[in-house]
Parts: C-alpha cells; structure tokens; sequence
C-alpha cells in the first residue's frame, strides 16, 4: 500500500478550533453598586439643581436622624455624606452619583435635616419651602426615603413632609419610612415601631435599619437597586 507523501501530509489542514465564549460580564450586586457612589454635585436652591434624567432617591429626615451615617453605611464610604458637628447646618442638596465609572444610572439625593432649634426660623422656613418644592416638583424623582428615630416617633415635621408627598406616592412614587437606630430598641419594641411606620407610610413600606449593627443595610440596597432598575 503506498503511504501518503509528505507534501499531502503538510498540507492537510488542522481542525478548527471551536469558538471560545465571551466571559460573562462581572455580577453587580445592589451592594457593590451602592459602593459605586460618588460626589455629582451640590446646590443651595432648586433651581441650582442640574435636569436628569436617570432616576433619584432622595434621603430626608430631621436633624440627629442618622441620614448621613445612613448614606455612608450603605454606600461602604465613611465620608461620602456630611454630618456637621451642628445639626441643621447643612443647608444644601447634595447629589450623588451611582453606577460604574464614566456611567451614571441613578443618583441619590441628601437633602438637609430639619427641626433642629438652633436653627433660625427665617431659614426653617426657607428650606421648607426648598425641600417641598423639591419633592413636589423634582420630575425624575424616583423615590423617597424618610429616615426616623423610632425612639422619638413621627415628629409634626415629619408628617407635615408625609402630607406634602403623599399625592405623588399615590401616583406611584416609591416611599420608604426607615426606623435608624434600630439596635437600641428591643425586639418588641421594633416590631412596634415598624407595625406604626407600615400604617404611617401610606401605600409606601417600611423598614428597621442599624448602621451599627448593619441590619438592614441589604435590604435597603436591593430595593434602592429594585426601584431605580424597575422596568418601564
């Protein structure tokens, strides 16, 4: 039998190599991408704000509510929000940005605690009228999330702001009632507080947080992740 001749067997092509797959995009986590957080801007008025269009969520609460500690315990950032050494001094909207470097998809707004004493009543008021206009009129106001002592309760303050949003959480917006400081109520007294805060919410939900303790801080992520990712 004759064998093939080295010229036929050069010639003979290899077998194709089968296609390699894509590598999967790295998994975002509602955590991870809370990580993302960063600095966007801040304004002393309304209309200082820039137009969006992506979604925002917007922390409100009364002075000495845990707000900032709130924000930094969620986003894994010690100093991202400003908590002044003088509750009620922080008298502007600062805006936060969320998503992977160079992409904005959500932003996060802190607005100003209020009901703190020292604070002059001319700017009280002032900022009163900031804050409701803001949540009245924000149009890509996606969500609000009231943080709350629940050792202290609802306050006048707070359900005045409850009154201002309500029409618009009726409409659709999402609506948290966070109860901060939950690590220093027993477990009686938090299901309590949280069994009020449901009711008090009107449509919207409610929840137990603790920086300290980081209960809850998942929970929230997801539905900050759940609510700016929802479909149209």
């Amino acid at each position: 039998m004759a064998t093939p001749s080295k010229a036929a067997s050069s010639g003979s092509k290899a077998p194709p190599k089968p296609p390699q797959a894509e590598a999967a995009p790295p998994v975002v986590t509602p955590m991870g991408w809370m990580h993302t957080a960063r600095f966007l801007t801040t304004a002393a008025e309304l209309f200082h704000l820039p137009a969006l269009e992506v979604p925002e969520i917007a922390f409100v609460g009364r002075s000495n509510a845990g707000k900032s500690t709130c924000i930094n315990t969620l986003t894994q950032q010690k100093q991202l929000a400003f908590a002044s050494k003088k509750p009620g001094r922080t008298q502007h909207i600062n805006l936060f940005a969320l998503g992977k470097q160079g992409i904005t998809d959500t932003v996060l707004a802190d607005l100003p605690g209020y009901g703190y004493a020292a604070v002059p009543k001319q700017d009280k008021i002032r900022w009163q009228k900031v804050m409701a206009n803001y949540l009245v009129t924000r149009e890509n106001l996606k969500g609000i999330v009231l943080l709350c002592d629940p050792r202290l309760g609802m306050t006048e303050l707070d359900e005045v702001l409850l009154e201002v949003v309500r029409p618009r959480v009726e409409e659709g917006l999402k609506f948290l009632i966070l109860l901060t400081k939950a690590d220093k109520l027993t477990r009686s007294d938090g299901a309590k507080a949280l069994s009020i805060a449901k009711l008090q919410a009107g449509g919207g939900q409610a929840m137990l947080f603790s920086a300290l303790k980081k209960q809850g801080v998942d929970a929230v992520a997801q539905l900050m992740w759940d609510w700016s990712h929802e479909a149209a």
